[in-house]
């Protein structure tokens, strides 16, 4: 299935959105990202940043792949939704345990940062083409 122009459009925009936070979590925000990484899942603050880092390396991957590897679109599309939800659980730790980062400082903010959750993975999904090839049962020709 040939995308739009619009979501060609953005695709190459969520691809550098993703190639941005990826490059946060290896630099200039790791420490607001290592405090999202819920408590349940680990303490040990070694396993913790490694968590942070090795995230930033796949955001940057699926980021590159989404603007470059066209013909794959829809697999990486397929493949980011999954990242997506795969990193609620620290969005919602964020929420429940009142954490402080990235501006969201009131549980109003971080309340409404979960909302957005769904945005992303319908985005990842429509840009790619990926939810047209979902909703046919057919994403194997991509």
């Amino acid at each position: 299935m040939k995308a739009s122009l619009i979501q060609n459009i953005f695709r190459i925009l969520l691809g550098s959105i993703m190639i941005f936070a990826g490059i946060g979590h290896l630099s200039f925000q790791r420490q607001e990202f290592m405090s999202q990484v819920p408590t349940w899942l680990t303490n040990d603050s070694h396993f913790i940043d490694f968590i942070v880092l090795s995230s930033g390396i796949v955001e940057i991957a699926l980021g590159l792949t989404l603007i470059f590897l066209v013909k794959h679109r829809v697999k990486f599309g397929i493949a980011l939704a999954i990242f997506f939800v795969l990193v609620f659980p620290g969005n919602l730790s964020q929420y429940t345990n009142g954490i402080n980062a990235f501006d969201l400082d009131t549980d109003q903010k971080r309340f409404i940062r979960l909302l957005f959750q769904p945005v992303l993975i319908l985005w990842a999904l429509w840009s790619t083409t990926a939810l047209q090839q979902l909703l046919k049962g057919n994403t194997a020709k991509q």
